[in-house]
């Protein structure tokens, strides 16, 4: 009953005014990007959603728009500035994707949407990740974030997926609340983000296992045309 109705209840009654109440912040946010950053504001990219469909996600802006000689992007080391780094470390950078919620391409708990690109590189049974709505927050988040493999990651996701409930989801919340306080994991061990997912090896994608005792430790160990976190 949660799953298909309670959820997107719980959603909207969180999400509407969650947004009402963060107006001033989310003001306040855009006007630093736009005068430490520069337009646009917003960083929109193609996200994989529910069961494979394709939405537009938008999200403050933290990189520069930096290029080469040859109109190439420069890596992420040299475009995420420190105030960008501070808008990921703090999920400012976030604040935007609540109206996502709203019109349901996403829910305040779930898997983080990644890159639609990415779709056709998971293992079948990665897949599985998008049998539930995309989350603004979501257990890999709070057991990890970039810190660990994709495929840990993924582990995490299904995990997840197979587990929702209420209760759950309000464990993540709680569990985001102390992770913005206390930031870890923004990034992969020698990265400036979380580098590209290309695909795993057939023997690498094993199936779900993970259980909440077995969640990488919150302090262990793509570029923003990626964006992956």
């Amino acid at each position: 009953m949660y799953r298909r109705f309670g959820k997107r209840c719980c959603d909207l009654a969180a999400a509407i005014p969650l947004l009402i109440l963060l107006l001033p912040l989310i003001g306040l946010v855009a006007l630093l990007v736009w005068a430490r950053l520069g337009s646009p504001v917003f960083f929109r990219q193609q996200r994989g959603g529910f069961r494979g469909s394709v939405f537009r996600v938008r999200k403050f802006r933290s990189m520069l728009d930096a290029r080469d000689a040859q109109g190439k992007l420069l890596g992420d080391a040299d475009r995420l500035t420190p105030f960008g780094r501070f808008l990921r470390a703090s999920s400012l950078d976030e604040l935007p994707t609540l109206w996502h919620v709203i019109t349901g391409e996403m829910s305040l708990v779930g898997p983080r949407p990644l890159p639609a690109i990415y779709l056709p590189r998971y293992a079948p049974e990665q897949a599985r990740r998008h049998d539930v709505l995309p989350g603004v927050t979501g257990w890999a988040q709070v057991n990890g974030r970039n810190a660990i493999a994709w495929e840990e990651k993924f582990r995490l996701d299904l995990w997840y997926a197979d587990h929702l409930s209420f209760w759950l989801d309000l464990k993540i919340l709680f569990m985001t609340v102390g992770k913005v306080l206390r930031p870890s994991g923004i990034s992969a061990e020698g990265e400036a983000t979380m580098p590209e997912f290309l695909g795993t090896a057939p023997n690498t994608a094993a199936p779900n296992t993970a259980a909440p005792d077995a969640a990488a430790p919150d302090a262990a160990a793509t570029r923003e045309a990626s964006a992956a976190r």
